[in-house]
C-alpha cells in the first residue's frame, strides 16, 4: 500500500525538489516576521537544520527551510536562496547558544532581533545542578562498593544505610532527577518527603537548587533593565559559591546576554520549534524510522510547507 502510495498516488516522482532534496527544501513563501532555527537527529544521527516560521504552530506554513548538516556556510548558502526582500521582513528570530545559528541570523536576516531562546538557557543552568547530583550518585556508589569489598574480606554480611523513605544514598541521588528540575510547587507528596531527605543529606545540592530557582524567576521579570541587573547579580553570587558547572553556565549566560535579554521585549520562545521537532520524531517513530529519507523529507513537505 505504501510503494501503490510513493509510486502512483502521491506526485513524490513529480516532486521539484526531489533533485536536491537531501541536501536542502526551500519554501521562501511561508517565511514571517518571527521565525526559529534549530536542529534534529532526521535518520541514523544525522543531523537537519530547520528553519521555522513561529505563526505555522506546527502546522502547513511553518517549515520555511531544511537544510544536511549544522555547517554554517551550508546553511547560510541555502537561506540566501530566498529573496533579500523576503528576508528583510523577518523581525525576530529565535535560536540555541551555538554560535553557528548565531552567525546564520547575523548573515541572513540584517533586520531581525537574535533572541537566544529561554529553554536552552535554563536547561544550561539545570544541567549544571543535575551534573552535581549526579557527582555525588557515583561518589555513593563507589563507598557502597568500597563497604561491600571491606565486608567480604572480614566475612561479614553488608548492610547498605536506607533512608526513612526506603531509599539507599544512590537511589536517593538517582530519584531525585525529576524533583531537582522541577520547581517545589510541583512536587507530589512523595516526591516533597525525598526532596527533604535529599537536601538534609546533600545541603550543597539544596544550595544549588535555590540558586537555579533563582535563576528561573529572573525570566518572570516584565522590565528588562530590572532582569539585566538580576542575571548580573546571579552571575556575581556564582563566583562567590564556587560551584565549578555553574561557573561554565554562568560564563555562557555572560557572553550571550545580550541576546538573552532581547527575549523580554516580545517574551517569544522556541517552542515552537521543539515543538515542531516533536511532531517530526513522533511521525519518524510512526513510520519505524526512516528507509528511504528522501521520501520521508517529501511527506514532510507535505505535513508542513
Amino acid at each position: 500500500m505504501i510503494k501503490h502510495y510513493k509510486k502512483r498516488v502521491s506526485g513524490y516522482h513529480q516532486w521539484e525538489q526531489k533533485d536536491h532534496a537531501e541536501e536542502y527544501l526551500i519554501y521562501p513563501k511561508n517565511i514571517g516576521e518571527f521565525i526559529s532555527i534549530d536542529e534534529l537527529s532526521l535518520s541514523k544521527g544525522e543531523l537537519y537544520t530547520y528553519l521555522t516560521n513561529k505563526a505555522g504552530k506546527g502546522k502547513k506554513g511553518t517549515l520555511i527551510a531544511s537544510v544536511k548538516g549544522t555547517k554554517s556556510e551550508d546553511i547560510i548558502n541555502v537561506i540566501k536562496k530566498i529573496p533579500l526582500s523576503k528576508r528583510l521582513m523577518v523581525k525576530e528570530i529565535s535560536l540555541d547558544m551555538a554560535n553557528n545559528m548565531n552567525l546564520v541570523a547575523k548573515e541572513c536576516f540584517p533586520n531581525a532581533q537574535i533572541v537566544t531562546d529561554r529553554f536552552h538557557v535554563v536547561k544550561l543552568v539545570l544541567d549544571a545542578l543535575q551534573h552535581l547530583r549526579v557527582e555525588h550518585r557515583w561518589q555513593a556508589i563507589k563507598k557502597e562498593n568500597e563497604d561491600i569489598k571491606e565486608c567480604k574480606k572480614k566475612g561479614q554480611k553488608y548492610i547498605g544505610e536506607v533512608f526513612e523513605n526506603g531509599d539507599s544514598p544512590k537511589q536517593l541521588l538517582a530519584r531525585s532527577r525529576y524533583i531537582i528540575a522541577k520547581k517545589e510547587k510541583e512536587w507530589t507528596k512523595n516526591q516533597a518527603i525525598r526532596a527533604k531527605i535529599l537536601f538534609k543529606n546533600y545541603p550543597d545540592i539544596e544550595k544549588a537548587y535555590k540558586h537555579t530557582l533563582t535563576f528561573r524567576n529572573i525570566f518572570e521579570q516584565k522590565e528588562k533593565n530590572q532582569a539585566k541587573e538580576q542575571f548580573n547579580q546571579w552571575i556575581i553570587k556564582t563566583n562567590n559559591l564556587n560551584f565549578n558547572h555553574f561557573n561554565t553556565a554562568a560564563n555562557s549566560v555572560y557572553n550571550h546576554l545580550d541576546t538573552i535579554l532581547n527575549f523580554f521585549n516580545n517574551r517569544n520562545t522556541n517552542a515552537n520549534a521543539e515543538s515542531f521537532n516533536s511532531k517530526l520524531k513522533l511521525f519518524r517513530a510512526n513510520l519505524r524510522g526512516v528507509v528511504d529519507v528522501k521520501f520521508f523529507l517529501f511527506r514532510i513537505e507535505n505535513l508542513f510547507a
